[in-house]
């Protein structure tokens, strides 16, 4: 993994991490959200699910792109726009989760951003192995390759996917329901799977205040309900439920 993120130019491992759930569009709130963190002094980590329901779904993903230290996870909205963007056939379906018509027109003339976001992992393992993904299962499982590391496998798998018009499996993995928080015993295989001591996740808002934390704090939620435009989003749901900096493992 230490390669990928070598060759992707993310940020270098001293730095702090901050964790940022699921933006949906809400570009106004995300700004309001990171502007306490300066990008010299954390490296900050997107869970995916930048697009759809909001009005500024590209400009979520053109700013996280162009923010210093950032790493991007793709999820599950960013393979649906994708996919309605390479056939026009899932336009309606895309639509009917969110979808934006002027994002997808301004994504398709925008080329080097397509590029960039194919080329997103699926997850990333943290210097202090903390597993980032988008949601909160371990149906990745199906691409591990015992001859290599479990993520860089993964990864490499799910871009593939993007790259040969498999969209229809990522999606139905990276859309599958969180149960780390109901099945303890699952996750821990999840984790020696993948060779990590906790996950942090997003992808189904966990209704809290501040982050969801469970089985002392080897599963942490961080879809807090941040975009406003999301359907499950509710008035009371504070930023801290979904921009959060992560303590380091020690």
């Amino acid at each position: 993994m230490a390669a990928f993120l070598e060759r992707a130019g993310e940020a270098p491992e001293n730095l702090p991490v901050l964790i940022v759930g699921d933006v949906h569009g809400d570009l106004e709130r995300l700004f309001q959200a990171l502007r306490s963190y300066p990008t010299d002094l954390w490296h900050t980590v997107f869970v995916g699910d930048l697009v759809d329901y909001g009005l500024f779904g590209v400009g979520a993903l053109r700013y996280a792109r162009d923010r210093p230290n950032t790493t991007v996870v793709i999820g599950n909205h960013e393979v649906a726009l994708l996919w309605a963007l390479r056939d026009p056939s899932r336009i309606g379906f895309w639509m009917s989760i969110g979808g934006q018509r002027h994002d997808l027109d301004e994504l398709a003339r925008d080329a080097p951003l397509q590029a960039w976001l194919r080329e997103r992992p699926a997850m990333v393992r943290l210097a202090d192995a903390t597993l980032v993904q988008h949601c909160g299962h371990d149906g990745y499982s199906r691409w591990i390759d015992k001859a290599v590391d479990v993520v860089d496998a993964i990864n490499s798998c799910a871009r593939d996917l993007l790259m040969h018009e498999g969209e229809q499996e990522l999606w139905e993995v990276l859309s599958a329901k969180n149960v780390f928080e109901q099945q303890p015993e699952r996750l821990q295989r999840w984790l020696q799977a993948t060779n990590s001591r906790r996950v942090v996740f997003g992808h189904t808002p966990h209704g809290g205040r501040t982050p969801g934390v469970y089985h002392d704090g080897k599963a942490i939620n961080v879809d807090g309900g941040l975009s406003r435009y999301h359907a499950k989003y509710r008035r009371i749901s504070p930023i801290a439920a979904s921009v959060t900096p992560l303590q380091a493992l020690t």
